[in-house]
Order: structure tokens, then C-alpha cells, then sequence
């Protein structure tokens, strides 16, 4: 079923959504029973502006959860209550790869995006992200995802992350003593938020192009105002890979 979003439904007792009036428990155990289905979540969002409300504030923060529990209790560690950027922009960072359109963030290089059954984070390879001032930031960022043969680009791996408290990290900060620039035109894919180069910031350390074994050694990345991590690696041929092995 297809819901159209009405913006000014505040669910009050004569709104046609309300009949039935199903309060925030029994949606909570409905959920919890579908295993906080990521699709049902966004239908349910659509509804109106008081089930948004809900998915929100509830129903994605239990999906983040139970998709990477041990991730989400390290970003909370701090003592916040919700994720920079909001729940269900971490939500779709979780299932999401982000992929990039002609004349975008990645010259121009088009791989549409598209919905991933499973992606593992890691904070060591986040370490690996981080300029040596840095080091005690905290930054999960998932494997590449894999996109084979695109034209003259190659072989690329798209990857994503997310910094703890990046309000009040050191990244941060360097970001801004170096005065970079937000880049003009693009925005976040998961918060719609003000995006950074970290290339034009000159803060892609040696570290991350070997951790990643991008080929050539290229890499760039972007981090929004909310901490969210997106960028594009070129990846070692496999036939490079293979010549590699036979000569070990």
C-alpha cells in the first residue's frame, strides 16, 4: 500500500489515521514483531506527520539497534540520547549505498545507489581515516562496497561512516582551523546536511588509501555537519591481484 505524506495531520481525534487509535506501546510491539522491518518503517512514516514523528523518534533508533547493537551503544556511550543527524538518517546509512550521480561528488563517475542486505563496520578501519592528531576520535566506517568494471573509473568501492560526538571531535576542529569550505551544491544523501572535502582539507591520511588497497592510491572523501562519512576508493584489479600472488 502507497501512502501519500499529509504534512498537517496532527493526528488529532478526527483525523481518518487515528481510527482505531492505536497508541505508541502497540505500535512498538507491532514493530518489534517485524523485526523493525526498514520498508514497513518508511510506509508507516507516510502516513502522517505523527507516525513520522514516531518512526523517527522510536522505530528507527530500535532498528539501529538491532542492525549494529554494539556500534550504536558505543555512540552513545558519551550520554546522548540520539545519533548526530537523527535516527533514521542513521538508519539509512546502515542499509544504503550511497553511489554517485554524473557531475556529483566524484567527477564524473554515475553508479545509482542502492539498498545492501548486510554491511559490517569497523572502528580500526576508521582508525585508519584519522590524521595522527585525530587518533582519539572515534569513527565507524563500513567495507567498501564493490562495483566492478565501471568504464574508464575502473574498479570502484564505495564506503560510508559515522563519527561519535564528531560535534566536539578533534576532526572537526581541524576541519575548521584549516578553513575549509563546505562544498557548494551537494548535501548529505542520509541527513541532507552541508558536506566537507576531506581531500580539498587535506586530511586523507597515507593510512586509508593502504588499509583500503585503492588502486592507484585514489581516494576521496566527504564528512557532513552531523558527522556522516561517504566516499569513493579506486580498487586493485584482479588481475593486478593475481599477477601479485604469483610473483609472492
Amino acid at each position: 500500500m502507497i501512502l501519500t505524506k499529509q504534512y498537517r495531520c496532527v493526528h488529532s481525534a478526527s483525523c481518518q489515521c487515528t481510527k482505531g487509535h492505536l497508541s505508541e506501546d502497540v505500535i512498538f510491539l507491532v514493530f518489534q514483531h517485524l523485526n523493525w522491518n526498514p520498508n514497513l518503517i518508511a510506509t508507516l512514516s507516510c502516513a502522517c506527520k505523527w507516525f513520522d514523528d514516531i518512526a523517527k523518534r522510536v522505530l528507527w533508533k530500535e532498528f539501529c539497534r538491532t542492525r549494529a547493537p554494539k556500534m550504536m551503544l558505543d555512540l552513545q556511550s558519551s550520554g546522548s540520547h540520539s545519533a548526530d543527524g537523527n535516527w533514521r538518517a542513521l538508519g539509512k546509512l546502515l542499509i544504503f549505498c550511497s553511489g554517485c550521480t554524473q557531475g556529483g561528488l566524484f567527477d564524473n563517475v554515475e553508479v545509482p545507489g542502492h539498498f545492501v542486505n548486510k554491511t559490517r563496520f569497523s572502528k580500526t578501519l576508521g582508525k585508519s581515516f584519522l590524521m595522527p592528531q585525530c587518533l582519539n576520535d572515534v569513527l565507524y566506517v563500513s567495507e567498501p562496497c564493490e562495483h566492478i568494471d565501471q568504464g574508464e573509473a575502473g574498479d570502484l568501492g564505495f564506503f560510508r561512516g559515522i563519527f561519535k560526538s564528531f560535534a566536539s571531535s578533534n576532526v572537526k576542529k581541524m576541519i575548521v582551523n584549516r578553513g575549509a569550505q563546505l562544498h557548494p551544491n551537494e548535501i548529505c544523501p542520509y541527513c541532507k546536511a552541508k558536506l566537507w572535502s576531506m581531500l580539498q582539507a587535506n586530511m586523507i591520511p597515507q593510512s586509508a588509501k593502504c588499509r583500503l588497497g585503492s588502486h592507484k592510491d585514489y581516494i576521496e572523501y566527504y564528512v557532513c555537519l552531523n558527522g556522516h562519512l561517504l566516499g569513493v576508493c579506486t580498487l586493485l584489479p584482479l588481475s593486478d591481484s593475481e599477477d601479485v600472488s604469483e610473483n609472492e
